[in-house]
């Protein structure tokens, strides 16, 4: 079965080739700032399931669909795309003293069947102290204003600065392999309309 991934994310995109799987890419155009909730588990699925619910109707054969959102939590405080200078500076100093939380929600739809399944996933990234000339560096290059929680573990400025990573890579790189696929495959399972 042909399967959508409804996300421009180049991470989820290149997790989900690794796993061995061909597939298109859709837009999910939302406003993900109209959903507001201070759980970041509950936040990340219900963006994930507003992303299936926008594409549904754009998709006329027989596919699976597999929607995505990750935000970042650090010291009890959800972290989205930093909004300004100030705000990123203040996300990459306080990794030092607390660790970043990569909270990640995966909804997949079969549009034959209409059987949709969600899962979480959880990874924490610990830091050690991030030295200001490289926070500076990182908000000139300006990468941190386009992720959440204002940074990625691919970032290279950030390589020396990792402590340690519990969870999976691909948790904390948005698209948890073992989640996505166990959805995928219960979704598949199904043959007829409820």
């Amino acid at each position: 079965m042909k399967i959508i991934l409804g996300s421009q994310s180049e991470s989820r995109a290149h997790i989900l080739r690794q796993m061995g799987y061909e597939f298109e890419v859709m837009n999910p155009d939302i406003d993900e700032k109209s959903i507001r909730l201070d759980d970041p588990r509950a936040l990340t699925l219900s963006l994930a399931h507003a992303k299936a619910d926008v594409l549904l109707p754009h998709i006329h054969t027989p596919a699976i669909l597999i929607t995505a959102d990750q935000v970042i939590a650090s010291n009890g405080m959800i972290r989205e795309k930093p909004q300004s200078a100030d705000e990123a500076r203040a996300y990459l100093r306080g990794y030092g003293a607390h660790p970043a939380e990569t909270i990640g929600a995966v909804v997949t739809v079969n549009t034959a069947t209409a059987i949709r399944r969600e899962g979480v996933d959880v990874a924490k990234v610990w830091f050690h102290p991030i030295p200001e000339e490289v926070i500076e560096t990182m908000i000139q290059e300006g990468d941190v204003f386009r992720r959440g929680g204002g940074f990625s573990v691919e970032e290279r400025h950030l390589q020396n600065y990792i402590k340690k990573i519990e969870g999976a890579i691909d948790s904390v790189m948005g698209l948890p392999i073992a989640l996505t696929r166990r959805l995928i495959n219960d979704v598949s399972k199904h043959k007829t309309k409820k």
